[in-house]
């Protein structure tokens, strides 16, 4: 049978109202409201999500396809942007931002460049959230040598800078797996090594809320009637401590496109063939000092616009969630 609007209020009676109910506390709540009170928040939401959107619907947006190199013609490479005229050559309304020296059009490349930055920001995040939050949980709910084991791990990774650590990952893994598969599993190598840099925050964060919350009453009574300690864990303790997880998700991001870009530029990210905002920059930097200053100049901008953005959304997130820094 077919589910629609009508047989949906039959197969769940009330299901409407709920949903209505939702929206109209969640408007109503302390959160919209410290949202719509700040101006900054706002913007920053507002660039945020033009440049998700730019990024993940570039292959339908995009002036052209950067990633179709049969495409490319090298007769329109390090054309400077429309507006402009370089070394007697005038720009084209066909690139608005100019190309770069393979005749890509920037702003198309900034697009896709953006979306594959995002996405390896969004997976290395998700992995780093689920890894840290299992073993946050694991390391304050069990306690004794699993803790100590656990936290000591932790710290020794803390010593050690975030970029150190994906690029030993990176190159360890590259040089396990290199020959005629390497390009292929590189975004999935790029994506394990920003993880495992970034799970130790996700960890003692949740540690920490973990043992606050084991000792409360209702998790004294959930003990007491018998209750498996992993379902304790799952259904009581997790809902409970999402709130910190989620405000170092969004810092986490902005971290991981910064990662990403870092390792990208330094050579050890993704291929190519694929160039993410790291690659880009790195590219342009080469024709920095001969004029081609649009090469990386926007790219760099694009890079510094989305990260401000997602850090702006962290910070008001990380207030809006905790009434003690209201």
């Amino acid at each position: 049978m077919a589910v629609n609007a009508e047989n949906l209020e039959q197969l769940a009676p009330g299901f409407g109202a709920r949903v209505v109910d939702s929206f109209r506390r969640f408007f109503d709540g302390d959160v919209f409201y410290s949202f719509r009170r700040s101006p900054i928040t706002i913007v920053a939401f507002v660039v945020t999500m033009m440049l998700f959107f730019a990024s993940f619907l570039a292959p339908w947006i995009a002036p052209h396809n950067t990633n179709d190199v049969a495409s490319l013609n090298l007769m329109n490479a390090e054309l400077p942007p429309a507006w402009m005229e370089v070394y007697g050559v005038q720009g084209s309304a066909e690139f608005p931002l100019g190309t770069d020296n393979q005749g890509r059009d920037v702003l198309s490349a900034i697009m896709f460049g953006m979306q594959i930055s995002l996405l390896v920001g969004f997976a290395s995040v998700l992995l780093a959230l689920v890894f840290g939050t299992i073993l946050g949980l694991i390391s304050g709910y069990v306690g004794g040598r699993t803790d100590a084991i656990i936290m000591r791990i932790a710290d020794v990774q803390l010593t050690f800078p975030a970029i150190l650590i994906a690029l030993m990952i990176d190159g360890i893994a590259s040089a396990v797996i290199q020959g005629a598969h390497g390009a292929e599993v590189s975004f999935v190598v790029l994506i394990l090594a920003i993880a495992a840099s970034q799970w130790v925050n996700f960890a003692r964060t949740v540690r920490g809320s973990t043992l606050v919350e084991k000792n409360k009453e209702y998790v004294q009574a959930a003990k007491v009637i018998g209750i498996h300690p992993i379902m304790i864990m799952l259904r009581h303790v997790l809902p409970n401590v999402t709130g910190p997880v989620l405000v170092i998700a969004t810092l986490s991001l902005a971290l991981a496109v910064l990662t990403e870009a870092t390792l990208s530029f330094l050579g050890v990210g993704v291929p190519v063939t694929q160039p993410s905002l790291g690659t880009l920059i790195r590219i342009g930097n080469d024709f920095l000092f001969s004029g081609q200053w649009w090469m990386t100049i926007f790219p760099g901008a694009a890079l510094v616009i989305l990260v401000l953005a997602v850090n702006l959304l962290g910070d008001w997130l990380r207030d809006a969630l905790n009434p003690k820094l209201r």
